[in-house]
This record gives structure tokens, C-alpha cells and sequence, in this order.
């Protein structure tokens, strides 16, 4: 169970990297992205950060280079809008989340169709 504590710290982080991808990095390679999550560790330390990219297959796994490239620039920009002693480590991680989706949804209109 997460502390309301984490929970804002997680939204915080969510919100503090999504502008900063928007307003600093300029690389067309990362397309149009979205921050899906952000999980903290119990301890604060990682930030499993999931991401989606729109366009094909091929697109996310350049805009993921991107972002492990910038890693370090956005983990100082974090760090300056956190009032915690530690900056967590950022962990950038593709949201399958709404393929799994699509897949289930189609998997329900073949059953359906019989």
C-alpha cells in the first residue's frame, strides 16, 4: 500500500518530467510521448517511469534511446522541484499497457463474432 506521501511524490515527478520533455528536448527521434506512470521504490530511490510513444514499434524503441540519453539532464531537472534529500534513480520502461488492451479487446470481438 502506497503513502499519500509517495502517491505525490509520484505525480510530482510524472508532471516535472513530462514538461520537461516537451519544453528541452528537441530530438525529432523521440516523437510524441507520453508518461503513462511513475512508481517509486519503498525507499524512494528508483522511479520506474513507463512511457508510450505514438507510431510503430520501431519509433518507441528510438524514443527510448532518447530518454535513457537524457536521463541524467531530467533527473537535475526533478531533483530542483523535489523537496526530498535523494532524487530517485529513473528507470524509463515502454507501457504495454495499451497494446495488452487492444489485444484483449480484439480477443473479445472474435469471441463475440462466433
Amino acid at each position: 500500500m502506497k503513502s499519500v506521501k509517495q502517491e505525490r511524490l509520484e505525480g510530482v515527478i510524472r508532471k516535472e518530467i513530462s514538461e520537461f520533455i516537451q519544453r528541452e528536448i528537441k530530438d525529432p527521434a523521440l516523437g510524441f510521448v507520453t508518461i503513462t506512470d511513475v512508481e517509486l521504490t519503498n525507499d524512494n530511490s528508483y522511479a520506474k517511469v513507463y512511457v508510450s510513444f505514438l507510431g510503430n514499434k520501431g519509433s518507441s524503441e528510438k524514443g527510448l534511446d532518447v530518454l535513457n540519453k537524457a536521463k541524467g539532464l531530467i533527473r537535475t531537472h526533478v531533483a530542483k522541484s523535489l523537496s526530498t534529500r535523494k532524487t530517485p534513480e529513473l528507470i524509463f520502461k515502454l507501457d504495454q499497457s495499451l497494446d495488452e488492451g487492444d489485444r484483449i479487446e480484439s480477443i473479445l470481438k472474435d469471441i463475440q463474432a462466433k
